[in-house]
């Protein structure tokens, strides 16, 4: 198998950046793996073009690419977080008497995966299997901002990334950093009418191990028969959530603040 050791030096290279926050320099990924600096330079190249890796080129460093993203995504999606979720999300819904959601991140949109409908409430577009874009979404920004800025740089790279829905929502990098800020600021994130008008949601991200944003807990409502305190209340409840699921997962809340450079 003579691809075999090219293959397990592209593994290497992704798992390295991988651990660290930042993106890093050709030349550090060579020293770390001790591997030759030519054959670093090769095999960024080919996945950069894939998409496993982009490189900042004003800064000279490389780190993980939106496919990389999509592939962490997609261990999300699969059954073992679903099925660890589901119980969650019911009593969720039987605490808030609202619709809850789960969603991933693929590459810059959330796909949810589940969708638990409180008895007597309408369903929505955040069925099961539909994919809106993540700055839009309470989902998205939750899981955004527990990105570091570089990798939320390489989902946005300009204005031509953020697509808007009836006419509102988040256009240009600038406001997606204050959006994100807030909701670092705040604990939670929220949407209104960006996804449905007359609807509002808040959501918490729920992180693996490593404190990656794997998921995103979400409880959406009616916009004008929930009040401001009603609305704390669910936030707390889909915060709640979201750390239990998180824990459950390995994470640790101490982690939080090493994982979030900005």
């Amino acid at each position: 198998m003579p691809n075999a050791p090219a293959a397990a030096h592209a593994l290497a290279i992704l798992t390295c950046l991988a651990r660290h926050a930042e993106p890093m320099p050709a030349a550090a990924i060579a020293r770390e793996l001790g591997l030759p600096r030519s054959s670093v330079y090769h095999l960024l190249a080919v996945l950069r073009a894939d998409g496993f890796v982009t490189h900042l080129g004003e800064e000279r460093r490389y780190g993980l690419g939106v496919a990389a993203f999509e592939l962490g995504s997609a261990y999300g999606r699969q059954a073992p977080l679903q099925r660890m979720a589901r119980t969650s999300l019911a009593r969720l819904v039987d605490e808030t008497t609202h619709n809850a959601h789960l969603a991933v991140l693929h590459g810059r949109d959330v796909l949810y995966v589940i969708e638990d409908r409180a008895a007597g409430r309408p369903p929505l577009v955040t069925d099961v299997g539909v994919r809106l874009p993540g700055q839009l979404t309470a989902s998205g920004l939750a899981m955004l901002a527990a990105l570091p800025a570089s990798q939320v740089r390489a989902l946005f790279p300009s204005r031509d990334a953020f697509v808007r829905r009836h006419d509102t929502g988040i256009t240009s990098a600038r406001e997606l950093r204050s959006a994100l800020a807030e909701v670092r600021r705040r604990g939670y994130a929220t949407e209104e009418g960006t996804v449905t008008p007359g609807f509002a949601s808040v959501a918490d991200a729920v992180r693996d191990h490593n404190g990656h944003p794997v998921a995103a807990v979400a409880v959406t409502f009616p916009s004008a028969r929930v009040d401001e305190p009603e609305r704390e209340r669910l936030a707390a409840a889909a915060v709640r959530t979201a750390a239990e699921l998180s824990s459950r997962l390995g994470f640790r809340p101490a982690q939080a603040a090493r994982t979030i450079p900005v």
